[in-house]
C-alpha cells in the first residue's frame, strides 16, 4: 500500500478566536448589559476607565505575545497612569471582560480570566510567591469578583463563581459556589443555568454572612442550654426572646427586609 494511501484525513482547522477589533467591539458591546448608568457609545469610550484599561491590555498582550517585551510593559504602564489599573501585559485575558469603575485593580502576569468575567474596583489576582512560572490565579467563564476582593495564588475559581466584596480567596473554588469573608469561605451553591437565566447575577446584597449565622446558632444553643439549666434548677424558664433580631445589638436595622431577616435565621 502505498503512502499516499495510508496518510489520514486532514484534520479541520479549530475555530479562531474572534481578531483583535471584534474583540475590542466586544468588550465595548458588554459595558452596556452589565452598567445600567452606561448611555452612549461615545460615554463609554471616553470616560469609563475599565474600557480603557481592557482596550490598552487587548494591543499590550499582543506587544507581548509576539516578543516585543519592552513595548508591552510601556505601553501597560502608560495605560496604569491612565486607568489606575495595572494589568501585566502578560496576562491572558478572555472575551466580554469588564471592569466597572475600573480603579485600583491589579491583575498579574501568570494570571488567566475566562469569557465574561467581570470585576470591581480595587480588586487583586496576585500572586504569593516570587518564583518564576505560574503564581496567578486563573479564573473560569462567568466570574463575578466583588469591590476590593483579593484572589491571591496559582488557584482556580470556578465558572460563575461569586466572589464577596472585600473577601481574600486563597484555595480553589468549584463552580457554580458564592464564596466570601476573610479567608474566604464557601457559604452557597446554585445551579449554573438558574444563575444565568437573565444575565450575569451581580446581587452581592443578598449575600448570605457566615459569621453571623454562626453567632445565631450559637445563641439559640446557649438558650436551649439556659432552658435546660432551669429545668434542672426547678427554676422560671428564661425570657423568650422570638421574634427579637439574633445576630447582633443593631437589632432590626441590620435586616432591613423581612426576606433578609428570615435568611439569617
Amino acid at each position: 500500500m502505498s503512502e499516499t494511501m495510508t496518510m489520514t484525513a486532514p484534520v479541520p482547522p479549530a475555530l479562531s478566536a474572534p481578531g483583535l477589533w471584534a474583540t475590542l467591539k466586544e468588550d465595548l458591546a458588554c459595558v452596556f448589559q452589565r452598567d445600567p448608568a452606561a448611555r452612549s457609545t461615545l460615554e463609554v469610550l471616553t470616560t469609563y476607565p475599565g474600557v480603557h484599561a481592557i482596550l490598552t491590555h487587548r494591543l499590550a498582550h499582543r506587544l507581548w505575545q509576539s516578543g516585543w517585551r519592552f513595548p508591552a510593559r510601556f505601553l501597560s504602564f502608560l495605560g496604569r497612569t491612565l486607568t489606575n489599573v495595572d494589568i501585566h501585559p502578560g496576562a491572558t485575558i478572555g472575551r466580554r471582560f469588564f471592569i466597572d469603575h475600573g480603579a485600583c485593580v491589579v491583575i498579574g502576569e501568570t494570571a488567566e480570566v475566562g469569557d465574561d468575567v467581570t470585576l470591581y474596583h480595587g480588586v487583586t489576582l496576585g500572586g504569593t510567591s516570587w518564583n518564576k512560572g505560574k503564581r496567578h490565579p486563573t479564573l473560569a467563564d462567568g466570574v463575578v469578583v466583588g469591590a476590593g476582593a483579593k484572589i491571591l495564588g496559582p488557584i482556580c475559581i470556578g465558572e460563575r463563581v461569586r466572589v464577596g466584596a472585600n473577601s481574600v480567596v486563597v484555595k480553589d473554588v468549584p463552580a457554580d459556589r458564592t464564596v466570601v469573608g476573610v479567608p474566604g469561605r464557601i457559604v452557597d451553591t446554585r445551579l449554573g443555568p438558574a444563575r444565568l437565566a437573565d444575565g450575569i447575577n451581580l446581587d452581592h446584597n443578598v449575600m448570605p454572612d457566615p459569621v453571623a449565622k454562626s453567632i445565631a446558632c450559637l445563641i439559640e444553643r446557649i438558650e436551649t442550654l439556659e432552658k435546660e439549666l432551669a429545668e434542672l434548677r426547678h427554676e422560671p424558664p428564661p425570657a423568650d426572646h422570638a421574634g427579637e433580631c439574633r445576630t447582633c445589638s443593631a437589632g432590626d436595622l441590620c435586616c432591613e427586609t423581612e426576606a433578609m431577616h428570615e435568611a439569617m435565621h
